[in-house]
């Protein structure tokens, strides 16, 4: 049996966009996307608004189809499962706590409401799952009565967590799950997502902005840019020595909190560029400071395996080359 509980090839999603009265243009949201994720392991989705993280979330939770390529879950296309047998295998935990909580719902109702729809149990094994799994994510078990407006944001994460927990699911997509959060939470919450992996042995998706979050949690990272995935690897050897000069600029973008500091000059020659009008060749070489005249015209293809880039000269090469002929 493969370790492998995702896999994603060649897949791409496309939008039509334009006013009742224009003519019609096609968003490439996913532009040929080729994941695999092992069982028990975090990997971390990152890049700029905009470059594709949460349409491939939607494609993998079922909300959306790909408009080519094929998703593979435990071996079997993710379109062959139903709704309610891709559900047990696929859970979110959504960026903001507030909303994702039906205000109507106590605590209980809420967590338990992937075993009532199945038909998982009776009401009271539910209830005992519940005050189970609450003490798990540190709930105090008088809360599992208690309605979403009566618990603090980081409560209503552990919540959610516990929610998309229950059914124990192979695949917990995290899309920003604690941003929304204060800066005093976000750690416990980190911290309790990490334990839970561990313990559970969860694959995790983390979709995050916070490079933070995700060299703290992810075994490895992967790297978009306008649909594609331009860098990937293992989370040390990304963040402590990037291939790719997108990879590159977005890690030099970290703000350090130091009085006097400024922002940071990260060498980008432009804005990011329009989905519906993508570049030539590779798509980052417009604000490439190491771009050449075959950038524009020819579009990379991916080097290597466990640790792989798309780029004509990345920077493990362009430094050799500079070493080369400083010697």
């Amino acid at each position: 049996m493969t370790n492998d509980v995702l896999i994603m090839r060649g897949v791409t999603r496309e939008y039509a966009v334009g006013g009742p009265f224009a003519k019609k243009k096609t968003l490439k949201a996913l532009r040929g996307i080729d994941l695999t994720v092992s069982r028990g392991q975090t990997l971390g989705l990152v890049g700029e608004s905009g470059c594709g993280k949460s349409t491939l979330a939607k494609i993998l939770l079922g909300v959306e189809e790909p408009t080519a390529g094929i998703v593979l879950v435990d071996g079997r296309p993710l379109n062959s499962y139903d709704r309610l047998e891709r559900a047990k295998l696929i859970q979110p935990v959504f960026q903001d706590p507030y909303s994702s909580l039906n205000p109507r719902m106590t605590v209980e109702a809420i967590i338990s409401a992937p075993l009532a729809v199945r038909g998982v149990g009776t009401r009271v094994s539910r209830r005992k799952r519940v005050e189970e799994l609450a003490a798990e994510v540190g709930l105090p078990r008088h809360l599992v009565d208690a309605y979403p407006s009566q618990l603090s944001g980081g409560q209503r994460q552990r919540v959610a967590i516990a929610r998309a927990l229950i059914g124990e699911p192979k695949i917990l997509i995290c899309d920003e799950p604690t941003s929304a959060l204060d800066v005093s939470v976000q750690s416990q919450i980190l911290n309790l997502l990490h334990r839970l992996k561990q313990e559970l042995n969860l694959t995790m998706i983390l979709i995050s902005h916070n490079l933070a979050v995700v060299h703290h949690l992810a075994d490895e990272v992967a790297v978009m840019y306008l649909g594609q995935i331009v860098e990937r690897g293992p989370s040390e050897e990304i963040f402590e020595r990037p291939h790719h000069p997108y990879t590159d600029a977005l890690l030099k973008a970290v703000l350090i909190p130091r009085p006097g500091s400024r922002l940071p000059d990260l060498g980008l020659q432009a804005e990011f560029p329009s989905p519906l009008n993508p570049p030539s060749g590779c798509a980052f070489h417009p604000r490439c400071p190491y771009a050449q005249a075959d950038c524009s015209r020819i579009a990379p293809a991916t080097r290597g395996e466990q640790r792989s880039y798309r780029c004509h000269y990345p920077l493990n090469l362009v430094e050799a080359s500079l070493t080369s002929a400083a010697s």
